[in-house]
């Protein structure tokens, strides 16, 4: 029998993996900056997303991070962990070992090292078998700017016909694509977007929320979103929306991960250094950053 489904709906941030001087993973800032996340409405986190440098920790640190925040996390709240590996057999075993600590749900990447046989068969054999073995839900997660693979909707729909798979997360950004996956796999398949540079659009084609790494450092913004757009407040949500593209820009395709992470830094939270070989930010670029931060309202002034 499957695992009972669970509702999605919501802004979820896809957590940082907090490293110390010497690269170990922090395990006392990961659970700091939960204790901050926990104040505010979100549904959930993304623990071990493309955020949490899952691809450059070993399975002993995967799973240490795995106990830390399930620790820190409250039962109100979800905890989805990025199990995705290269292998069947590896995301089988992660995604196991994960629901055994506590997870949620397990968010699976598509395989890519080999993307030139990553065929729709390949690929629907893979995420069928994962959640054929798996004891807790399992949400596709396509990425095409890091795998170089972009799920069509057709593929997504029959993935979807697991009665495990609940949902996907998004980033490619083509809304239509999203549109056309609500209609093919029904209303049950649950569409999250992976971006918030198209939260809003994602939301009107039938998305649930999203999982955005702007989450991270703006919460009250990306809830507020989703929160215009359900009391069909459009115009507070198109301005905010907006508003917010620089901001997500700068900290996702624009410098990524060690732009999240000096942002952190900047609110007060405990972002710390990226895993080699990210480098940290330039101090250059750090005062960019700030000016666009301060120029969104996410930070102050001065």
């Amino acid at each position: 029998m499957a695992p009972q489904s669970i509702r999605l709906d919501g802004i979820y941030p896809p957590i940082p993996t907090p490293f110390d001087a010497e690269g170990r993973v922090a395990t006392h800032a990961l659970n700091e900056n939960l204790q901050i996340w926990n104040q505010y409405g979100l549904s959930g986190y993304v623990v071990l997303g493309s955020n949490g440098e899952l691809v450059l920790l070993n399975e002993q640190e995967r799973l240490q991070v795995f106990r830390t925040a399930r620790a820190a996390i409250p039962s109100g709240k979800l905890m989805i962990v990025g199990t995705g590996c290269q292998s069947t057999v590896e995301t089988v075993q992660l995604t196991k070992k994960a629901a055994a600590i506590g997870a949620d749900a397990a968010l699976v990447v598509t395989p890519s090292y080999y993307k030139g046989r990553m065929t729709e068969e390949a690929l629907i054999k893979y995420f069928h078998t994962v959640a054929d073995t798996a004891s807790i839900p399992v949400i596709i997660y396509n990425i095409p700017a890091c795998t170089g693979i972009d799920l069509s909707a057709e593929t997504v729909t029959a993935i979807a016909e697991h009665e495990n798979i609940i949902g996907i997360k998004d980033s490619g950004g083509n809304v239509v694509k999203m549109g056309e996956i609500r209609r093919l796999a029904g209303p049950d398949f649950q569409v999250l977007a992976g971006s918030a540079s198209f939260l809003l659009p994602a939301l009107s084609v039938g998305a649930v929320g999203g999982i955005l790494a702007l989450a991270n450092i703006a919460p009250v913004q990306c809830l507020a979103i989703r929160q215009h757009f359900l009391d069909n407040e459009w115009e507070q949500a198109r301005e905010l929306q907006v508003r917010m593209i620089p901001v997500n820009t700068a900290v996702t395709r624009g410098w990524g991960v060690p732009a999240l992470k000096a942002a952190m830094d900047m609110l007060g939270m405990y972002g710390g250094p990226p895993r080699a070989p990210l480098l940290p930010l330039s101090e250059e670029t750090r005062q960019e950053l700030r000016a666009i931060l301060v120029e969104g309202g996410i930070l102050p002034n001065g």
